[in-house]
């Protein structure tokens, strides 16, 4: 099955990561874990630079879900170009989106996927409301 990427997903944050070598398989291209991998880093990445860094005796952020369509096969060397995206803020949780490109081949989507993510006090266990930052972002469609 696959997941479509939604109109309503507002632009965050963009950064590069290098396909290393040890990231590929057997069959000589990138493993399909490392893709999630990828994902992770951008989500964490954009969130740790709003202030919001992983926290695990606080409040933060926990998937719910996570999915990838794979598209195109990177392959060693290249540098993968990731976009994020937002949308759908409700009481603890929002959507993340993400495409990963090539930097040789820039325009053309490789992999996209996403996630589901709530924010949750860790030391009571349950979720709480999301930041009102990350509110504002994504509600700016």
């Amino acid at each position: 099955m696959r997941i479509s990427l939604p109109d309503n997903k507002i632009f965050v944050y963009q950064m590069e990561l290098p396909v290393r070598w040890g990231d590929m398989d057997m069959m000589a291209h990138v493993n399909n874990t490392v893709y999630f991998r990828f994902l992770e880093s951008v989500r964490i990445e954009w969130l740790t630079n709003l202030g919001y860094p992983p926290n695990p005796g606080g409040k933060g952020p926990v998937l719910v879900n996570a999915f990838c369509n794979f598209y195109r096969q990177f392959e060693y060397p290249d540098t993968v170009v990731a976009k994020m995206y937002i949308s759908d803020p409700l009481r603890a949780t929002f959507e993340s989106w993400c495409t990963l490109e090539s930097k040789r081949e820039l325009g053309t989507v490789f992999a996209e996927g996403g996630a589901t993510t709530m924010w949750v006090d860790s030391t009571l266990k349950k979720s709480t409301d999301l930041p009102d930052e990350i509110r504002k972002i994504a509600q700016t469609s």
